[in-house]
């Protein structure tokens, strides 16, 4: 493995940090404030990036996406990290999930989501099922040439904002459990309500809903991929979004290192700058290790992927030891600010905040250490 950037890798890098810097973090105050993200100001950050060819850069370029492979899309991906996450997931990367999008679904879903003309959002998680998802009580039962489905979801993110929802639901039982499949249901058809659910201290601005489904009947040629065979999609799924939340974990410890690093340069206490002191400039250090340990760990497991060998702990590793590294950098980051750091006149008790989220969605710490043990044992048969 050798992760020296090309020139055009470079230049990627480049023109995201500037589009991050020019375009999103000039509105992240409002965002914070009002909870909210205008929809002037997604449409116009929609609009650049597309310009630029910045939006569903994960898509395959015959479909008309970006056609980067895992290691360009996590280079974009750290970049776009340093910024307010309702911002910056108005640049939308779809679900990989609609890659198994088939003959009518192409045309009314995926070729739709990934020129911007329509949203996604993925339904897994219930009031009683978050990690152990063969819990799930929401089930489709087949009627015919249609599908019923009652259950509800919860912490939905981005809902709010979207066209459509890929719906995880219970199918069936083999074995003892639970047989998952997908489905794709528009947020107009009857029987399927949509409603905010509590505010969040963490991500303002990019909301998360409840899903209540009542008798809520779709066709046949909704069910996305294969019956029962749902929880092999959400596995693909669930390995790209845990190399996202390790790889805007670092952007964002990156973004709040310098702002560390140019505050102990600068705020003097007791004739000289804090960085000198041994306590700040120690703290510094080993922020720098942690997000260069974490940064090398997410680029190898992209860069596995690109060649097909990723496996579930690569990316178990690389999300928890980022979004736990964030965690203790955006910690010391507030100690080093001191009460400046807790106020909301800068954006550190943001950051600080915001870092609480990524230990638990996609995976909690605890799942992510579970899936790196039992591969461990697992040849042991233990």
């Amino acid at each position: 493995m050798h992760f020296e950037l090309s020139s055009e890798q470079q230049m990627l890098v480049e023109t995201v940090r500037r589009f991050v810097e020019t375009e999103l973090y000039p509105h992240e105050k409002l965002v914070e404030d009002t909870d909210n993200v205008p929809a002037d100001i997604a449409e116009d950050i929609r609009r650049k990036a597309k310009e630029l060819g910045l939006y569903a850069v994960n898509m395959p370029a015959e479909l008309g996406g970006g056609g980067l492979g895992t290691f360009d899309t996590t280079l974009m991906e750290r970049e776009l990290g340093r910024a307010s996450y309702g911002l910056q997931m108005m640049i939308a990367r779809p679900s990989n999930i609609l890659r198994g999008c088939e003959g009518s679904q192409i045309e009314e879903y995926l070729l739709p989501t990934i020129r911007g003309e329509r949203h996604d959002c993925l339904a897994m998680t219930e009031p009683d099922a978050g990690s152990d998802v063969r819990s799930m009580r929401t089930f489709a039962r087949r009627d015919g040439d249609d599908f019923v489905i009652n259950g509800t979801k919860h912490f939905i993110s981005h809902a709010d904002v979207a066209d459509f929802v890929i719906l995880c639901a219970a199918t069936g039982e083999a074995g003892g459990k639970k047989t998952i499949s997908c489905f794709l249901v528009d947020f107009d058809t009857p029987g399927l309500t949509r409603r905010r659910g509590p505010r969040c201290v963490s991500h303002r601005g990019y909301h998360q809903c409840e899903l209540i489904f009542e008798d809520c009947r779709v066709p046949a040629s909704a069910l996305l991929g294969e019956l029962d065979k749902g929880f092999e999609l959400m596995g693909q799924w669930l390995g790209s979004t845990r190399l996202q939340v390790a790889t805007t974990s670092v952007g964002r410890g990156q973004r709040v290192l310098e702002m560390a690093t140019q505050w102990a340069a600068t705020r003097k206490q007791f004739g000289q700058a804090i960085g000198k002191f041994q306590g700040t400039g120690f703290k510094l250090a080993d922020m720098k290790t942690e997000l260069e340990a974490a940064e090398l760990l997410t680029f190898r497991a992209a860069w596995k992927d690109d060649q097909g060998t990723m496996t579930d702990t690569d990316a178990a590793m690389a999300k928890l030891f980022a979004s736990e590294a964030l965690a203790r950098v955006t910690d010391n980051a507030l100690q080093i600010f001191g009460g400046m750091g807790l106020m909301d006149e800068l954006p550190i008790e943001r950051f600080w905040r915001d870092a609480r989220v990524e230990r638990i969605w996609d995976g909690t710490s605890e799942i992510q250490r579970h899936i790196i043990s039992r591969a461990l044992l697992r040849p042991l048969e233990a």
